[in-house]
């Protein structure tokens, strides 16, 4: 096969070759990490079709026009047992009526050869190959340390692409083997599990694809004060993720029905939406009504009410109990679920880190805190009784990783048994969690009548005695909500603050050379945190600091005149942020302005800064004076 690209990578770490197969694993099984035109891939390895589908390859390389070389390959590899042929069907996320494509792999570990060999759809028992985009990746040893990546095709002129699940040559060799190379020489391990690996990626790309435009109105009727982008299609995909679990699960066990829920802390309402729109039978619990609850119509059940861990918020009747960044009630929802009933499963998405009765405090340094929360969420649900298994979600959001517990460790006979085991074990975590620090939805410390009111209770909902609280002074995150994001400050302290600390970086000089000539504008100096907060006096310090973040967090908010970094903050130079191009955060810079175009907002570096503002008034989008503002944004009495 002729070379179409070459990439060189020295290995001063001696990962190599080991390395090149964990990259190419990477992307073999996660091609939408590079490929974001794809969803995923489904691996098939040691199966009947695979076999299959080498003979009906080998068959079709033997006719004229096969390729020898990849066809002596396969044979070696066979013959010689250094190679694994691998089935797998690459999954687009264009959408729902696009079809998978399948690929043969044939991995030769002895010469370090990977050969993707794209097939058709079966014909007459077996599959087509298609010969033009047959192509290898080849990792070869030059010198000491350096080794090289290098891309070949059979037939490079006549390469099919089709933009998705058939790249473009120049992209292969730009952008996988630069990425392949890098990746050969990194530790890809992760301590989380592979996207989607506890569900079929195909089924959840065809439902996600569906719901994502069933449900696309809602992003232009939302009320909240939260991303509508964000959030919307977060819980669309976190619900398709649900909907095709329980479809695998209907028919793993034969069921008809579909599976009823409840979810606990459920928010503005949006999952609890869908999953009943979808035919699921459910409601959802919050301490706080949302404004967009009225929305959604009687069928979709919401109830406001606090959450209290005790025998009142048993769901017996219930198959799942969801946990969707469910705070404070995270670590009791595998608790509730077990004690509902035996059958009765859960899934739930830790977000804040909370124990039974407070902030989850670090027990070790060698974990990240995220992952070491995880793992207490899983050995609760492991010492209830579940075998709890984890996944990771395809969401916005930093906090994807899920917990499910779907089946039990121990028969239904043994239900009691289970259950004193439970208290046991809450009974020992609170008693180790009694100087945690008190937070919303927290109690501030337990009594030693914590230990009782635990383990009674397996005599208790054994025998159905009066309810009772499973934990001593537990208290549900307060009814309203606190706004502590400087948001609520007076007007004219923030605007107080921002031109002091403004001044302090100008140092207030006139950037004007001897003879009257105006010098570059002047963009200040960079200063720590601490430094700035040296010139507010006390009373304003302390204001700020009420608003949970202080002095960084009010300067973030004024994003138009602030830069923070590293807890260092400078003057905003918008020279710089108009040159840029691979900042996404920064569009209001790039965006070019009509000359009659009317603004909302004055621009401070207009009225406040020594030299004005960087950019002209028409690639500015803020107005440099009021008669750029619209009507409605003039104080009255100057209104038309």
């Amino acid at each position: 096969m002729p070379e179409l690209g070459r990439v060189c990578v020295r290995d001063p770490g001696s990962v190599l070759p080991a390395g090149f197969w964990a990259a190419v694993a990477v992307w073999v099984e996660k091609p939408q990490v590079l490929n974001k035109r794809l969803c995923g891939s489904c691996v098939q390895q040691g199966r009947e079709e695979e076999t299959a589908a080498v003979r009906g390859l080998l068959a079709e390389l033997s006719c004229p026009g096969g390729d020898e070389e990849v066809l002596a390959r396969i044979r070696d590899c066979e013959q010689r047992g250094t190679g694994a042929a691998i089935l797998r069907s690459i999954i687009p996320k264009s959408g729902p009526s696009t079809e998978p494509g399948t690929e043969l792999l044939i991995r030769d570990v002895s010469s370090n050869i990977v050969t993707f060999v794209p097939l058709e759809e079966p014909s007459r028992g077996h599959f087509q190959v298609r010969k033009n985009n047959i192509h290898q990746i080849r990792l070869a040893h030059v010198e000491d340390d350096e080794w090289a990546l290098s891309l070949h095709t059979v037939h490079a002129d006549g390469w099919e692409s089709d933009g998705v699940i058939y790249p473009k040559i120049s992209w292969m060799k730009n952008e996988l083997l630069s990425r392949l190379a890098k990746w050969s020489t990194e530790d890809k391990r992760s301590d989380f599990k592979s996207t989607l690996s506890l569900i079929a990626v195909d089924k959840y790309s065809k439902r996600y694809q569906s719901l994502k435009e069933k449900y696309r109105d809602m992003v232009k009727v939302w009320p909240e004060v939260t991303d509508p982008e964000k959030f919307v299609y977060e819980d669309v995909a976190i619900a398709t993720y649900l909907l095709v679990l329980w479809e695998e699960e209907r028919s793993e066990k034969q069921l008809t029905e579909k599976q009823s829920f409840v979810d606990l802390g459920c928010g503005n309402g949006l999952l609890v939406h869908i999953l009943s729109n979808e035919g699921h039978p459910g409601r959802g619990i919050d301490v706080r009504k949302r404004k967009i609850w009225d929305m959604y119509g009687p069928e979709t059940v919401l109830e406001e009410s606090a959450i209290t861990p005790s025998d009142n918020y048993l769901f017996p009747d219930t198959d799942w109990i969801i946990g969707n960044h469910s705070d404070e009630l995270t670590p009791w929802l595998p608790v509730i679920a077990a004690r509902s009933s035996y059958s009765c499963r859960f899934f739930v998405l830790p977000c804040c880190f909370f124990s039974f009765n407070g902030k989850y405090n670090r027990k070790s340094s060698k974990k990240t805190q995220y992952r070491e929360y995880l793992d207490f969420v899983t050995q609760v649900g492991v010492h209830c009784g579940f075998i709890v298994e984890e996944d990771c979600l395809r969401i916005p959001s930093t906090k994807r990783v899920c917990l499910i517990g779907k089946t039990r460790s121990y028969p239904p006979a043994e239900e009691p048994q289970a259950d004193a085991r439970r208290s046991q074990y809450m009974s020992s975590l609170s008693a180790d969690s009694v100087t945690h620090a008190a937070a919303p939805g927290t109690c501030e410390d337990i009594s030693d009548s914590v230990h009782d009111a635990i383990t009674s209770h397996s005599t208790n909902h054994c025998l159905k005695a009066e309810p009772a609280n499973w934990i001593s002074g537990f208290r549900p995150r307060d009814k309203v909500e606190q706004v502590r994001n400087c948001a609520s400050l007076p007007r004219d302290l923030i605007d107080k603050v921002v031109l002091q600390v403004a001044q302090l970086l100008l140092e207030e000089k006139d950037n004007r050379s001897t003879n009257g000539a105006e010098q570059a504008w002047n963009n200040g100096r960079s200063l720590p945190l601490r430094e700035v907060a040296e010139v507010l006096d006390k009373e304003t310090l302390q204001r700020l600091k009420s608003e949970c973040g202080g002095l960084q967090t009010l300067l973030r908010n004024n994003h138009q005149v602030f830069q923070v970094m590293n807890s260092m903050v400078s003057i905003r130079d918008w020279r710089q942020d108009t040159q840029t191009t691979s900042d996404k955060h920064r569009t209001e810079a790039k965006r070019k302005l009509s000359a009659g175009a009317l603004k909302t907002r004055l621009c401070w570096f207009y009225i406040n800064h020594p030299n004005g503002c960087p950019r002209a008034a028409i690639r500015c989008p803020y107005a440099h004076g009021a008669e750029e503002l619209r009507p409605s944004s003039l104080p009255k009495k100057h209104r038309p």
